[in-house]
């Protein structure tokens, strides 16, 4: 996963970097490392976020109202 990548992933999940820290329980500068000392990010990160991303998607197609269509009632 390129730092870009993860920038886009972080922009489909609406989460600050502070988020993403919290949730996968990361220091906070730590992807500050990736970005600016060429730390190349773990392979689980993608994975990580990979699997938020779906649950985002499962969540807003099934859950949030007015997402999921309506059948036409018979006239």
């Amino acid at each position: 996963m390129t730092i870009t990548e993860f920038d886009a992933a972080l922009a489909v999940l609406q989460w600050k970097v502070s988020d993403f820290c919290r949730m996968a329980g990361l220091h906070r500068n730590t992807p500050s490392r990736w970005r600016n000392d060429g730390v190349e990010i773990p392979l689980w990160v993608s994975k990580f976020l990979g699997m938020a991303m779906e649950v985002k998607r499962l969540h807003d197609t099934y859950l949030v109202p007015g997402k999921v269509d309506k059948e036409e009632p018979d006239a």
